[in-house]
């Protein structure tokens, strides 16, 4: 389906990848706009990490864990995780701080995070994921293919669902998602991926959350409130209240100086439309 509600979605033929889908989907679960692809599979990259910490809150919910409980370094606990300051390495199992004192963006902690649910629900994380997210939204093109850091594939059609569902949420209480996409541990800061150095680099459970981050992948005119995630495969999930719209974008390009500079003046002109 393509709409002429969100005409710049067409930009993406214009990127310099093999190809790209993308997809803009109201607050209301109406699909704006689409372009490109939208049912072929890609891999997410980080992506997966909304998907894992939605997972992860399902369980709270339901009681298998809580979210101040011990988890991962002496003193983190499962907010920690979700928030990226237990204090883990980005990539191993090595503690580089105390937790609560910086950012320290960590595939390790949703590492951490996938095994404690698998372990007080007795249900392996990706079988969880199924259960708990992917098949109640009827994302039935997505599959959890390892880490729930980054090992994810999924389709625009399938996320478009779930950002339908964290703007209007039935499987959540939304109170938990306005936990989820509010700063977590603020003032805090750190490095946001291939952006640098950001104070504050402000996260929220799961969600990165914009702010006042300059460089940032999101656009000029996205509101403080933008939340969501982007992975290095070149792939991108943002959800603007203010706008109450959120905006899914997949390539099979890796990250680099071209998704920097497409990105932004990209999602711009989406929210130009989206504000017309």
């Amino acid at each position: 389906m393509e709409s002429s509600s969100v005409p710049s979605l067409a930009a993406t033929e214009n990127w310099p990848v093999p190809t790209a889908a993308a997809a803009v989907v109201r607050a209301d679960g109406t699909v704006a706009g689409s372009h490109g692809p939208t049912g072929r599979r890609f891999p997410l990259a980080s992506v997966t990490k909304p998907l894992a910490a939605y997972a992860v809150l399902v369980a709270y919910e339901e009681g298998a864990i809580d979210l101040d409980e011990p988890a991962g370094p002496e003193g983190a606990t499962v907010r920690h995780l979700l928030a990226h300051t237990s204090g883990l390495a980005f990539d191993e199992n090595r503690v580089q701080a105390a937790p609560g004192t910086r950012r320290i963006y960590s595939n390790t902690g949703f590492e951490v995070l996938g095994d404690l649910v698998a372990k007080a629900t007795d249900i392996p994380f990706a079988d969880y994921l199924h259960q708990a997210v992917l098949a109640p939204l009827g994302m039935t093109a997505t599959t959890l293919e390892g880490s729930p850091a980054k090992d994810a594939v999924s389709t625009v059609d399938d996320l478009v669902r779930f950002a339908a569902e964290v703007q209007a949420p039935r499987l959540l209480d939304a109170r938990t998602v306005l936990d989820a996409m509010t700063v977590t541990y603020p003032g805090l800061t750190g490095i946001l991926p291939g952006y640098g150095h950001q104070r504050p680099n402000d996260w929220g459970l799961g969600f990165e959350i914009r702010g006042a981050k300059s460089p940032h992948w999101t656009g000029t005119t996205s509101s403080p409130r933008t939340f969501g995630h982007f992975g290095q495969s070149g792939t991108f999930l943002w959800i603007d209240p203010d706008v109450r719209a959120a905006c899914v974008a997949l390539t099979d390009r890796a990250f680099g100086p071209w998704a920097i500079e497409a990105w932004t003046p990209f999602t711009d002109a989406v929210l130009a439309d989206l504000r017309r």
